[in-house]
């Protein structure tokens, strides 16, 4: 029976190792691979949760079983999928649009004056010191229940690694091509957006990345303040009411919805710097050079 598949394992649909034989790399089932002992600890730890509740016979309402929890999102789903779901994920998209747009802004102010990074820079830093659970009920009282309040608490929270990275981007273009640009006779502008630009995009996507993971809790804890719906809101409710196994769902939707922002600025990054994953590839048929074979075509040479 398993010699059927034998063609595809020889293809290297599942796994396929590269030159330096130094693990798996490609194939359809080769990222459940990379994955398995994450998985695997993860249903161990579960189990392990499924058995102590069941055996110290623990409240619901103090800790509820994977399964118990697994069950209340089932019958919630289609409500939270509908009606609060669109609400939050509406919140932490604009809110991280704002973020990125105040966040290059002021990268690229903070990077071209150095007043600018003398005195907003600290103001930057000093900014993130306060937590933005203390905000949101000034920013409720300032301007009032409606989604303004919740989109300012999602860009405050997601804006700072955006900042940063551009500052970090903008100052790490290489000086060579600047140089070289200048005996040219380019512009400052021209300079920027041919040299600095390009060389900030892989950083502003890593702050991208980091603040993505911020959107959707950042919403969440707006939605603690005051609202109508999203899943903030839902899990007050619940906990309001002892339910905590619905608690628990809302917190998974979250962790997904979390994970799945991060992956699509991934994807994303992908789309719009495509040189990278041949820089990488370029980089890696390097290293499988032996270095034997190297040193024999320097002597040939």
């Amino acid at each position: 029976m398993w010699s059927r598949f034998l063609p595809l394992w020889e293809s290297g649909f599942f796994i396929q190792r590269s030159g330096k034989d130094d693990g798996l790399v490609k194939g359809p089932l080769a990222v459940v691979g990379r994955y398995l002992p994450v998985i695997g600890l993860v249903v161990a730890l579960l189990a392990v949760w499924e058995a102590a509740v069941r055996h110290f016979a623990v409240p619901k309402y103090v800790l509820p079983a994977p399964s118990a929890i697994a069950a209340a999102l089932h019958g919630a789903l289609p409500v939270l999928l509908k009606v609060h779901t669109p609400v939050t994920l509406a919140e932490a998209g604009l809110g991280l649009l704002m973020a990125l747009i105040a966040g290059i802004a002021s990268g690229t102010v903070v990077h071209s004056s150095a007043w600018a990074r003398r005195t907003l820079y600290p103001l930057l830093v000093v900014s993130q010191t306060v937590p933005v659970i203390v905000l949101a009920p000034l920013l409720v009282i300032w301007f009032g229940y409606g989604m303004l309040p919740k989109l300012l608490v999602v860009t405050i929270a997601c804006f700072f690694p955006i900042a940063v990275a551009v500052v970090d981007g903008l100052d790490g273009a290489h000086r060579g091509m600047l140089k070289l640009l200048r005996s040219m006779g380019a512009s400052g502008w021209q300079q920027f957006v041919m040299v600095k630009v390009p060389a900030a995009m892989g950083s502003l996507f890593t702050g991208l990345r980091v603040a993505a993971t911020y959107a959707v809790m950042a919403a969440v804890i707006a939605e603690w303040i005051g609202g109508d719906a999203g899943l903030g809101v839902y899990i007050v409710r619940s906990a309001n009411s002892f339910r905590t196994e619905q608690v628990f769902a809302g917190i998974v939707l979250v962790t997904v919805y979390s994970i799945a922002m991060f992956l699509l600025v991934g994807l994303v990054r992908r789309w719009v710097l495509p040189w990278e994953a041949h820089l990488r590839a370029a980089g890696e048929a390097v290293k499988s050079i032996p270095v034997s074979s190297a040193k024999s075509q320097e002597r040939s040479r």
